[in-house]
């Protein structure tokens, strides 16, 4: 308190009590006790409220004892139970939660982690997928200042995610490893990886490539082979040794018919082989009989043209040249779509073929566009030409009704760079992106579509498109997100068919349970998206004929609805509107496909390397007992005590206004019982 505002308390005190006095004094000729009192009692009630108008703030310290954190994350995955060490686990976790020692010196908290971490409610063993990485980064999150050894007990089989071995760097806290799971190497055969084409072309051959691992000591001899519901297409005798313990596998197979066509790749187990599990792994791929011819038309090299040319063939069904303008004028039918890269006058001839023939196209307007060219050229839309250039990010429509689109982060892509000015459309479009300057947005479009004479354009104000795939593969670690949003405009572009009020987004199958996600997308009469809808799926699978009916959510601008908890098979569905009589139907399989099983031992030497990198120790299962007994020991996770100021104004102080409350009762009740009002 400053001594200016302990003067202010004393002149209150003294005009207070002289006011009192005043007020009392020249009401009677002596002071009787009455009086005097009631002096008493008005001083307390001026010098309250005076108090309150000066308002005094006083320091308080509280001090508080806070001990270190000791957090548990526990593998919830089924490799745990494959393993057998789920009772294990759960006789370590109960030690840990009565230990009388830990819990006087730690806060204990329990995660329990898949492909997410969670709170600890029960352990179930039945996560398909193990990240740990992931799970370290969002205990990060919640840990970062405070003090939080952290015992992590897994067999160190991560399915998924960034190598978690190296995740000292993110989470700054010892980690002690409880490795769950044997040493001892078993003989075992197992199919390593297989890589293959998720589309493939009627009546070609599609690529097959399959690595298979032998972990042993012996020479033995075993076979591969393909097969699928008409038999073995394809075997092959393989022979393993201690050093020969690899072998890549490659093979083509026909695409005899249209649809889904399932395979299984088996090599044949050994006779004492433990784990045959991992010996299968079944494949899927779609046949098509068409393919998507794209051109991409340009008079001048620019780093667009390869990302786009890469983006759209990360689908295998499309095919993309880059031409020059005068060197496509007599292949025009051999192509679905057209790109056309900032056009100039060269381009006359080409968009004039295009009008005539109603072929699509998508028009790429950058710096270097002569804007001359394209307001003489189309018949939609004019550009302002003031000769300057500016640099525009994009914000998603989310009322785009064409066709379903995810937000990818839009925001945080680079500017892409164009002429400075308006655009002006001569009938409605559907915007897609609209642009953004400084992080302000406007109303101006950066990338629409519309169709005109039955024929589908799209229009992108802008160039270093190759910037937006960049940026998506360093936040995801991959071009998907990208390429998946590109391949639907494309998509929507080189198809002609007719508006449907209800579209789905789907896969025709999935490799295992996880993330089977089906969207769909509802428009009013006027196609506009309509929120009000409500949509219902029912699954039936095809061998068992049982059909289940599930709710899609409203999820952003689309519906959702999440089947990951179906079993392994095919399944038949129907989407319908409530109030409409609309529906769509379609079907996708289910392959069966289980990652956590495939895995015969801990993975020992990254639990170890993780607890080296992190200042912990590792421990197994079997004398998990000296884990707590180190930990206890440990002085570096005492208990600190801090102390807490905090300034406290008077008027929060509510005994003042009880004091100040209690005085004036108390002075009318007494004035009032003698006659003195």
């Amino acid at each position: 308190m400053s001594s200016e505002t302990i003067l202010y308390i004393i002149l209150a005190g003294i005009l207070a009590l002289l006011l009192a006095l005043f007020q009392y004094f020249r009401k009677g000729k002596n002071m009787s006790k009455w009086y005097m009192f009631f002096s008493f009692l008005r001083f307390i009630i001026i010098f309250s409220i005076l108090l309150l108008i000066i308002n005094p703030s006083f320091e308080q310290l509280t001090l508080h004892v806070e001990k270190p954190n000791l957090v548990v994350a526990v593998d919830n995955s089924t490799s745990v139970k494959y393993l057998k060490q789920d009772g294990a686990v759960k006789n370590f976790i109960e030690t840990i939660q009565n230990h009388a020692g830990l819990q006087e010196k730690f806060n204990l908290d329990v995660y329990t982690f898949g492909d997410k971490l969670n709170a600890l409610d029960s352990l179930s063993f039945s996560e398909s997928q193990t990240n740990i990485y992931h799970a370290f980064k969002q205990l990060s999150q919640v840990y970062k200042q405070s003090t939080a050894p952290t015992i992590l007990i897994s067999d160190g089989n991560q399915t998924y995610g960034n190598d978690y071995q190296f995740v000292h760097d993110l989470y700054k806290q010892p980690i002690y490893p409880v490795i769950l799971g044997h040493t001892v190497r078993y003989t075992d055969l197992k199919i390593q990886q297989l890589n293959v084409n998720r589309y493939v072309y009627l009546k070609n051959k599609f690529p097959v490539e399959t690595i298979v691992v032998y972990n042993g000591s012996e020479t033995v001899n075993s076979k591969f082979e393909i097969s699928n519901q008409h038999g073995v297409v394809f075997s092959k005798p393989v022979t393993f040794s201690k050093e020969d313990n690899s072998k890549v596998i490659h093979f083509t197979l026909p695409a005899t018919a249209v649809g889904v066509s399932k395979y299984k790749a088996q090599i044949i187990p050994l006779s004492h082989e433990k784990n045959r599990v991992n010996n299968i792994k079944n494949f899927a791929v779609e046949v098509v009989d068409q393919k998507t011819n794209i051109a991409i038309i340009s008079d001048f090299l620019h780093p667009d043209l390869g990302a786009l040319k890469k983006s759209i063939e990360s689908n295998e069904q499309r095919f993309v040249s880059i031409l020059k303008p005068d060197n496509i004028i007599d292949k025009i039918n051999d192509f679905q779509l057209f790109i056309v890269y900032q056009p100039n006058h060269r381009f006359k001839l080409l968009l004039n073929k295009l009008k005539t023939s109603n072929g699509n196209y998508f028009t790429v307007i950058g710096a270097k566009t002569n804007l001359n060219f394209i307001n003489n050229t189309s018949e939609v839309y004019d550009h302002d030409i003031t000769n300057q250039r500016e640099d525009y990010q994009a914000v998603l429509n989310s009322n785009y009704h064409p066709f379903i689109i995810d937000d990818i982060g839009f925001e945080s892509f680079p500017p892409l760079q164009s002429h400075y000015g308006s655009i002006k459309f001569k009938q409605p479009v559907d915007v897609l992106l609209n642009k953004s300057v400084h992080k302000v947005s406007t109303d101006d479009p950066l990338l629409v579509t519309f169709e005109t004479q039955g024929r589908r354009e799209a229009v992108l104000l802008g160039e270093n498109i190759w910037k937006w795939r960049a940026h998506s593969y360093l936040e995801n670690q991959s071009f998907q997100e990208f390429d998946d949003f590109l391949g639907k405009l494309v998509q929507y572009l080189a198809s002609n068919k007719q508006k449907s009020r209800l579209n789905l987004d789907y896969n025709s199958f999935y490799e295992g349970n996880n993330h089977v996600v089906i969207k769909a997308d509802f428009f009013d009469k006027n196609y506009v998206f309509d929120a009000r809808e409500t949509l219902h799926i029912t699954v039936t699978n095809k061998v068992s004929e049982l059909s289940k009916t599930f709710p899609l959510v409203l999820k952003n601008n689309h519906f959702e609805v999440d089947l990951s908890g179906l079993e392994a098979a095919e399944y038949q569905f129907t989407v319908k509107a409530t109030n409409e009589k609309i529906s769509k139907s379609g079907s996708f399989e289910i392959l069966e496909y289980n990652v956590e099983q495939q895995f015969l031992n801990a993975n020992v030497s990254k639990m170890k390397q993780l607890a080296t990198n992190s200042s912990g120790t590792p421990y197994f299962m079997g004398n998990s007992e000296g884990i707590i007994n180190e930990i206890l020991a440990d002085n570096r996770y005492q208990a600190i005590q801090k102390s807490t100021k905090n300034t406290i104004p008077l008027v929060d102080w509510k005994y003042l206004l009880a004091i100040i409350a209690s005085s004036l009762g108390l002075e009318w009740f007494l004035r009032k019982y003698n006659g003195l009002i």
